[in-house]
């Protein structure tokens, strides 16, 4: 019989705020931290949420005085400080520490500094910071690393490997990451519209998001009922045009879930609003039966936060199953993809269970899972 696995703490440092209350009052008040902004990288201004330097700097002064920790490291301790601090845990050999990124001190490169653009090097800086024992463990899959590390953790500790681990995700919006996207013809002239006619690329965020990953269900904010993951090896940026990955990811996390498909309450789903990822999730939503499921894709408040979105949209969409609140759709006007989803447009109380969280990404990675609140195990 497997061992059933909680996330317990959560915590999220974003451009909406630097708690969870504080991002999903702001979401809940229809607040997006997109901005436009400018870089000699991208020819033209671009739209982007970008972590505020003063205040961050300001809260991790009340943590430490070095200054020898970068902006990701900054974000990263400060998600994760509340979580380490109100668990109390050991955190020695039968505790795991995940960190999720895509990109991590990439920047670091520019002077040259190619041991702190190693993502090693950022783990472990994090991991010391707190005092972890364990090795830490480095998920990076492109843009589904968030959600994939809650798997990995979850999978350790029904191994019987940990008892327990701390997740944290993060990743930057630096130039190398602009300069990207913008090869790729893929960022939008105007803050992004996930789903829409009028869609016209990606908007892209940073953000830090941490939860506790347990076997214990004293503290818990919610159970994970099931995942799955998997590749359909379609392109290296282009997603399957069937959705085959997503519809073999979400099927594997119900069955393990046990659950049908019409118990699901609402899909936080990827959204990054290019004209392929929207349309082939609309595809492959409709392939599973969950076109009529409410939807939401939470890139028009934060942008795509790349390998901390996955964790930063769990950890919302953790919050909105407690409080019973559909967050409405950051952008969206009139469906633009060729089979209907049912996008959320305004915000509705409704009472909520189960909600599955989905992402894709560059590689024809996909991951799913599915969640069940607090308050309802075993019910």
């Amino acid at each position: 019989m497997k061992k059933d696995v909680y996330i317990s703490g959560m915590n999220c440092i974003t451009p909406l705020g630097f708690s969870v209350e504080e991002n999903f009052d702001n979401l809940i008040g229809g607040i997006s931290g997109i901005k436009r902004h400018e870089n000699e990288m991208v020819p033209n201004a671009y739209f982007s949420a970008i972590v505020e330097d003063a205040r961050l700097n300001a809260e991790f002064a009340k943590k430490s005085s070095s200054g020898s920790y970068t902006k990701l490291e900054k974000m990263m301790i400060l998600a994760l400080c509340p979580i380490v601090e109100k668990s109390k845990s050991d955190l020695g050999t039968r505790t795991a520490f995940l960190l999720s990124t895509t990109k991590g001190n990439i920047t670091a490169l520019e002077s040259g500094n190619i041991q702190k653009a190693q993502l090693h090097d950022l783990a472990q800086t994090v991991a010391d910071f707190f005092g972890f024992k364990s090795e830490p463990i480095v998920v990076s899959n492109a843009c589904v690393s968030g959600i994939l590390a809650i798997s990995v953790a979850k999978r350790l500790i029904q191994s019987g490997l940990y008892d327990q681990a701390f997740v944290v995700a993060g990743d930057l919006v630096s130039e190398f990451v602009l300069s990207g996207f913008n090869s790729f013809q893929a960022m939008s002239d105007a803050p992004c519209k996930p789903y829409s006619k009028n869609r016209t690329g990606v908007t892209l965020g940073e953000a830090a998001a941490a939860v506790l990953v347990t076997s214990d269900a004293s503290h818990a904010n919610a159970r994970i009922l099931g995942d799955g993951s998997m590749n359909d090896a379609n392109h290296i940026s282009g997603p399957s045009r069937t959705g085959e990955g997503l519809v073999l990811s979400v099927e594997s996390a119900l069955k393990e879930a046990n659950l049908p498909a019409n118990k699901i309450d609402y899909i936080s789903a990827h959204g990054t609003a290019t004209p392929f990822n929207d349309e082939m999730e609309a595809i492959a939503f409709n392939r599973l039966g969950l076109q009529d499921k409410p939807l939401h894709s939470l890139k028009g408040f934060y942008g795509h936060t790349l390998g901390a979105s996955g964790l930063l949209e769990t950890v919302i969409g953790i919050e909105a199953l407690k409080q019973n609140k559909l967050i409405a759709s950051a952008g969206f006007d009139e469906i633009g993809v060729s089979q209907n989803v049912n996008v959320i447009r305004e915000n509705e109380d409704r009472f909520l269970r189960y909600f599955l969280k989905t992402a894709s990404g560059f590689g024809g990675c996909n991951t799913a899972v599915v969640f069940e609140k607090e308050g309802s195990f075993g019910e």
